[in-house]
């Protein structure tokens, strides 16, 4: 499919509503560009594409699956996504596949959150117009070096975990703070290192460019599950309602996955954790996500 190329003149009336078409694109490439073209547009105060009009009413497109996805990679269960070593070339690129995957959806997400939720603080949307745009680097990054070892997005199976807790909160703008970033982003900071690890054991160049990649994604991703801690307070604070143990109210709810160490402490505190948090998480009784 062939990318469909940003036109600016011909953007919808506001940067939520540009948001929103540009999470139905197709293609990955048209949607990496769609995203960085709204995240410029957005930081400029001349014309409505820099307008962010939180009480616009939006709806999605009729007919329009959420997200727009390529035909590939087929989705399917979590467990039947077949493992394999990163010692082996193909390995290794099903292992980039898998975190570029991972990388294409969170656009999806930050892009979701900015249409979906109306009536929220403009520094809202600009966090995660700010969010979609560097997920949008990472799969370049990823994508490009995916490509020198002769694969492809979509040339590998997939899961749909992350969507389907987008899916899940919809509704609910706190547990969407709650269980996307706040838990299964935040549980990227604790898988790179240990990939990393991995990676640097197989020390070819492909590997390494890899572990260079990912030290900018885990950089980055400190920032975006920063942000969602700071939305999940600020609307705890708004509800009257008390952040740990609603947390663990939402992830019941919505079964979330259950956490499971090593943590990545530096990057959780410095996500914005607090210590109250990270003392139960260690203790692992009970289970912020029980």
């Amino acid at each position: 499919m062939a990318p469909e190329t940003p036109n600016p003149s011909a953007w919808p009336g506001s940067a939520r509503a540009w948001a929103l078409q540009a999470l139905c694109l197709q293609a990955p490439e048209s949607k990496v560009a769609s995203t960085h073209a709204l995240y410029v547009a957005s930081q400029s105060s001349l014309g409505a594409q820099g307008q962010i009009d939180p009480a616009e009413p939006l709806q999605a497109p009729v007919g329009d699956a959420l997200p727009g996805r390529p035909l590939r990679p087929a989705l399917i269960p979590p467990m039947q996504v077949p493992h394999r070593s990163p010692f082996t070339p193909e390995g290794l690129a099903a292992l980039l596949h898998a975190i570029c995957h991972i990388e294409l959806n969170a656009i999806n997400l930050a892009l979701d959150a900015v249409w979906r939720f109306p009536d929220m603080p403009e520094d809202f949307y600009r966090d995660w117009l700010r969010v979609a745009d560097e997920e949008a680097s990472h799969f370049t990054l990823l994508h490009e070096l995916l490509q020198t070892l002769g694969y492809h997005y979509g040339d590998f199976p997939a899961h749909d975990g992350l969507w389907e807790m987008c899916v899940k909160t919809q509704n609910d703008i706190t547990a969407r703070m709650a269980l996307v970033p706040r838990t299964l982003e935040a549980r990227g900071l604790d898988a790179t290192p240990l990939i990393q690890s991995r990676l640097k054991k197989v020390n070819t160049p492909a590997a390494l460019r890899a572990v260079a990649v990912l030290d900018v994604i885990l950089r980055d991703e400190i920032g975006h599950v920063a942000v969602g801690n700071r939305w999940y307070g600020w609307l705890c604070a708004r509800q009257g309602l008390e952040p740990v143990a609603h947390y663990r109210a939402l992830a019941r709810l919505h079964n979330a996955p259950r956490l499971k160490p090593p943590y990545n402490l530096d990057a959780r505190r410095a996500a914005g954790f607090t210590a109250k948090e990270l003392d139960e998480l260690q203790a692992g009784a009970p289970n912020p996500a029980r």
